[in-house]
């Protein structure tokens, strides 16, 4: 805390922790979400033949880590939807990514300079919910330490953990895409940093909240940058997870890893799979025309 100190780092933290989120930092979420929404194979079709089903499908990718959280506390589970700013915010993002003429909008948000700041945006969001989904949880549960830690994941999560249930609202039933079989990156990383977070909540970890609030979200921030202005399918944890997982389980875990946030493009075929000899995409890596021939095969 010293060498913090000593650099003005402290003051920086603390003034960063303090930014709002609500409206920029959260429109810059709700963007990338529902982009994610727009990329699964029959997302577009489900929006022009059910647009009802498809704004709930938006509701989810915008607010599932807030459900789930909600669920685990044992709290109502539509509470946050009585927060009506957000939620009209979200639909008005939903609508122009799927309705804007021309998809002026979607073209605008999907262009890469652009895209890479709202991902960076998002990330912050990420972040401070998972910190505030742990102090929510410490009051609740003192000494909970697997509650704190549960609830801080599903903050920084939730919306790739519901994303069987997401696909059911879209008529689509895949269990082997669940998100605790394949983790992607952002899950792995939620869970990491809801331990640090909970280590520093119940002061075993010796650095004050905005340090670690700030130190994480760069991190954050750094690799989801990377990661997307890449293309790239690794992992930061990669070379970690394959040195300590052979040694305490015996194997390096997990197989496929996907820097994205949702699970609904994760490969589930075994070695004997027709789609294990194809070549992993991630989501953003689609373009247009490559999502609309993937529609028309999953139809």
């Amino acid at each position: 805390m010293e060498l913090l100190s000593a650099l003005s780092l402290g003051e920086l933290a603390l003034s960063f922790s303090r930014v709002p989120l609500f409206p920029v930092f959260d429109l810059s979420y709700f963007i990338v979400s529902i982009l994610y929404l727009k990329y699964e194979p029959g997302a577009v079709e489900l929006s022009r033949r059910h647009p009802m089903a498809s704004w709930l499908c938006a509701m989810l990718h915008c607010f599932g880590s807030y459900i789930l959280a909600d669920l685990l506390l044992g709290e109502p589970l539509i509470d946050y939807f009585s927060n009506n700013s957000s939620i009209l915010l979200a639909s008005a993002v939903w609508y122009l990514i799927f309705f804007c003429p021309l998809d002026l909008f979607y073209k605008c948000v999907c262009f890469l300079p652009v895209k890479l700041i709202f991902v960076a945006m998002k990330e912050v969001v990420r972040v401070r919910k998972i910190a505030v989904g742990i102090h929510h949880a410490h009051h609740h549960y003192h000494h909970g330490w697997f509650v704190m830690i549960a609830t801080g994941w599903v903050k920084g999560s939730g919306v790739a953990l519901m994303s069987n249930v997401e696909q059911l609202l879209r008529g689509v039933w895949k269990p082997e895409t669940n998100e605790i079989l394949h983790m992607s990156f952002p899950t792995k990383a939620s869970l990491y940093g809801a331990i640090l977070f909970t280590l520093q909540q119940t002061r075993w970890l010796p650095v004050s909240k905005a340090s670690l609030i700030f130190i994480f979200t760069m991190f954050m921030v750094s690799c989801k940058v990377f990661l997307t202005a890449t293309h790239s399918h690794s992992s930061p944890f990669d070379v970690l997870e394959g040195y300590i997982c052979p040694v305490l389980f015996g194997t390096a875990w997990g197989g496929n890893h996907h820097h994205d946030n949702h699970g609904g493009s994760h490969g589930g075929g075994g070695p004997g799979s027709p789609h294990s000899a194809l070549p992993a995409k991630s989501k953003e890596e689609l373009s247009e025309g490559s999502r609309k021939k993937k529609t028309k095969k999953a139809d």
